[in-house]
């Protein structure tokens, strides 16, 4: 090794051919046949200059660097003297994938220039980095992929999980979002390309909440895929193989989760992302009581949700328990939104969360969940079966019933028909109407349906973004339920304050958190969440909120609690400014 180190400070090559190769070049370092039995390490050495430090996204500045630093790295001549205009170039492209690719292109070369842009241009940029393209991005992954950008960990590592995770460059991590890519949007199984997923979510956990990228994990657990396209895909970078389920599947997620712990600590926050029900459930019941975890699925969608209930009861003028809530769809998002509710009307009304519930109904695809059918559910579906006779479908149910808010979470397009919204309008005056399911195609109606067979009378959100709309000489502005108003503060909340568990108060926090920053003025426009061009103050503010009762419960590490709680939050976000180079 020192001999090693003598040749390359005094210039010598490193290896040595043993023998030429008759009539071929003598490549040193392996770049030619002729020396591709040797062995050769990839060494890497000395301070980052020259063309180095332009390949390296942490520290490239590309058109920013100052005259003194091109001098001081060896840039001179590398870099053009003047600047680009990268959102007028990304305005160019047609096809949001191509915007996609091209923004997720910048992070590659450029980490801090890629948030600046995406912080100042929050509302025209989430929709191309997340939610709607970010589904398209994942049913593409294998054509698009370039470069790794978090971990794969599938069957084949089984043993050698946390091995896989010491492989990772960083070893500071505070939050790892994981999927298994069974459940991707309302997209359905895409195996291993639903990495495109954890990467969307912890960009906008650096983005929005101002988590150090360098903090974040990405992962994708490969238990192979039932979706015969992918596996017929030459394309398919995943496993092909169906996917593994039962102990098979245990045992890895569960190797996968001590693993996490014992490589970064008892306080990093593992956030699962589209799972399927059958797994989502049992894993957040699972690991609750060992980890720190939080299911965006479930528990994030449900704070964004109630959020804009709190907001909108503000228009309509009354409580929670004055209302009855129908949801269409009873998996992770409606059942983890109906739960949640219940323990918010239980807060306000003092009553038992099993009372509260009576207030709640849910419609699955076999119809309205009675008590009757109480012995076919699933688990998760059992606190809401009451008392009714059978109802098979969403246009009866609301007859029946007489909602005064309607939610869909179901991935089933334009199932808020007509006949529904006039129903729900002829005996409320201001019926509630969420149309949650993503992408746009899934979404169960428009907000100019909503507006225009309501007559102007909905109070509307959704998940995916749609345009304002005019009607009757009035604009309405559709307020979108996107999860990027909570889980981003929610997981900067945990990370400041080093809370070791998650606790259901603090999912009301940050819906209450969020509700008020609703202003009247985004009221007047028909809006039931603030604008997200305020994201990284709301991110502040409910951070702050999951802090306060991480300290009041005795779950926080981060002692003594700051005396201001939003201060403290806004103090510790990552700011994407170009840092001086010596």
């Amino acid at each position: 090794m020192e001999s090693t180190m003598k040749e390359l400070r005094e210039g010598a090559p490193v290896l040595e051919p043993k023998s030429k190769v008759g009539g071929g070049v003598e490549g040193v370092y392996g770049e030619d046949r002729a020396t591709e039995d040797q062995f050769v390490t990839p060494w890497v050495l000395s301070v980052a200059s020259g063309v180095s430090l332009l390949r390296d996204p942490r520290y490239n500045k590309g058109l920013a660097f100052t005259e003194r630093e091109r001098d001081a790295h060896y840039l001179r001549g590398l870099l053009p003297p003047t600047e680009k205009k990268l959102l007028h170039n990304l305005r160019q492209y047609q096809l949001p994938l191509q915007k996609y690719i091209a923004i997720m292109d910048l992070r590659e070369r450029n980490e801090r220039l890629f948030y600046k842009l995406l912080i100042d241009n929050v509302e025209e940029l989430l929709p191309v980095v997340y939610t709607p393209t970010v589904g398209e991005a994942c049913q593409k992954y294998g054509s698009i992929f370039r470069r790794p950008e978090g971990l794969f960990i599938s069957l084949k590592e089984r043993g050698k999980v946390l091995e896989a995770l010491k492989n990772w460059p960083e070893r500071s991590i505070q939050v790892v979002v994981v999927t298994d890519g069974e459940r991707i949007l309302g997209l359905g199984d895409l195996g291993c390309q639903g990495m495109g997923i954890p990467v969307g979510k912890l960009a906008l956990y650096t983005a929005l909440g101002g988590v150090r990228p360098s903090a974040c994990l990405p992962v994708t657990i490969d238990v192979g895929t039932n979706n015969e396209d992918l596996l017929k895909d030459e394309f398919y970078i995943g496993l092909r193989q169906r996917r593994a389920i039962g102990q098979e599947y245990a045992d890895l997620l569960h190797e996968f989760m001590n693993a996490v712990k014992q490589n970064y600590g008892e306080e990093v926050l593992i956030q699962f992302e589209d799972f399927a029900n059958h797994n989502a459930f049992e894993l957040l019941a699972k690991y609750g009581t060992t980890h720190l975890v939080f299911n965006d699925d479930i528990q994030g969608t449900a704070a964004v949700v109630l959020a804009g209930l709190l907001a909108a009861l503000k228009v309509v003028g009354s409580s929670l328990a004055d209302h009855t809530f129908l949801f269409f769809g009873a998996g992770e998002a409606g059942t983890g939104v109906a739960e949640l509710i219940a323990l918010e009307m239980s807060k306000q009304a003092e009553a038992p969360v099993e009372e509260t519930r009576k207030n709640i109904w849910l419609v699955d695809s076999k119809g309205l969940i009675v008590n009757s059918r109480k012995d076919s559910l699933q688990l998760f579906k059992k606190p809401w079966a009451h008392q009714h006779e059978p109802v098979e479908d969403l246009p009866t149910a609301v007859k029946a019933l007489k909602p005064t808010i309607l939610i869909g979470s179901a991935g089933v397009g334009r199932a808020f028909t007509k006949e529904v919204i006039e129903t729900m309008t002829s005996y409320t005056e201001r019926p509630l109407i969420m149309a949650l399911s993503n992408p746009t195609s899934k979404s169960e109606c428009t907000a100019e349906e909503a507006y225009s067979w309501s007559k102007g009378r909905a109070v509307f959100a959704s998940g995916s973004p749609f345009h304002p709309v005019e009607y009757n000489s009035r604009v309405f502005v559709p307020g979108q339920a996107n999860n990027a108003y909570v889980f981003p503060g929610f997981g900067l909340g945990l990370v400041i304050s080093g809370s070791l568990r998650v606790h259901d108060q603090m999912l009301l926090a940050a819906s209450e958190a969020l509700a008020s920053q609703v202003s009247p003025e985004d009221f007047e426009k028909g809006l039931i969440y603030p604008p997200l061009r305020n994201i990284r103050k709301i991110s502040a503010q409910v951070a702050a909120n999951v802090a306060e009762v991480a300290y009041d419960l005795g779950l926080a590490t981060r002692l003594p609690r700051p005396g201001n709680l939003v201060e403290y939050a806004e103090s510790c976000m990552y700011s994407p400014v170009y840092r001086n180079y010596r």
